[in-house]
């Protein structure tokens, strides 16, 4: 496999992978960060399939550590949405101009972090249906397109500043649905092939361990000190995507 004999991959691709199982065990915008570091050493389209059987494993361990920790109402909304985002996204996979996309994605990322600290007196918002819908659409389109879906979901949930627990259980549970909703329309755009599913089974190891050291550092921290973690980490996650979608236009 080409890719193997880029001398950076192993340190990115651990890295990577570390981090989404960061993002499993609570810290979701970490998991953000994964595709972007695996598109500097693959393609992102080759990136987004390794990442999915990934994220499956991690979904199994991180759902039954949150298994009761998911707000109900917000699901109502957020799950038809980003299941209709993943429709979207299958039927226009193809025609997705995907560098267009990181700029769009990196661009509501840093614009959300800094709305964030000149209103961060804003007494917290209530959550839309409108907003929710829309949002978390968007998000099942990245989501299936580049497993990016995290940025236009935040944009929703975090001004409602839910209890960490609660913040970390309702995006997990989310992207695990999602994410088992795109194993057939990835099998149907050829993108599971033997060479990638065989790629991602020998990282499975670094997402269940970045899991068991995000589970222990999530329990140290404030919620403060977790939303601040969270708006640095979208921050770091815009940057990443703007530069990348740049740098290739």
């Amino acid at each position: 496999m080409e890719v193997l004999d880029n001398v950076w991959f192993y340190p990115v691709a651990l890295a990577a992978v570390f981090l989404t199982g960061m993002g499993k065990s609570g810290f979701g915008m970490a998991g953000g960060l994964a595709v972007p570091m695996l598109a500097l050493v693959m393609s992102p389209v080759q990136a987004a399939a390794v990442m999915l059987p990934l994220l499956l494993a991690s979904d199994a361990a991180s759902v039954w550590a949150y298994k009761r920790d998911w707000d109900r109402e917000n699901m109502k909304i957020i799950v038809p949405a980003g299941l209709l985002g993943t429709l979207v996204g299958w039927a226009t996979f193809r025609f997705l101009d995907e560098n267009a996309l990181r700029i769009i994605l990196g661009a509501i990322s840093l614009g959300f972090v800094a709305s964030s600290l000149i209103w961060r007196n804003v007494p917290t918002r209530k959550p839309s249906r409108l907003k929710g819908w829309f949002w978390c659409t968007v998000s099942g389109v990245t989501s299936f397109v580049a497993q990016a879906g995290g940025p236009p979901l935040w944009v929703y949930l975090l001004p409602q500043r839910l209890e960490k627990r609660l913040q970390a259980g309702t995006t997990i549970w989310f992207f695990a649905i999602l994410n088992v909703s795109k194993i057939y329309p990835y099998f149907t755009l050829g993108l599971l092939t033997a060479a990638n599913l065989t790629l991602a089974a020998g990282l499975i190891p670094v997402a269940l361990i970045g899991i068991a050291v995000g589970l222990l550092v999530q329990r140290k921290l404030s919620t403060a000190w977790f939303f601040r973690v969270c708006y640095t980490v979208l921050f770091l996650t815009g940057v990443q995507l703007l530069y990348k979608g740049l740098a290739s236009w």
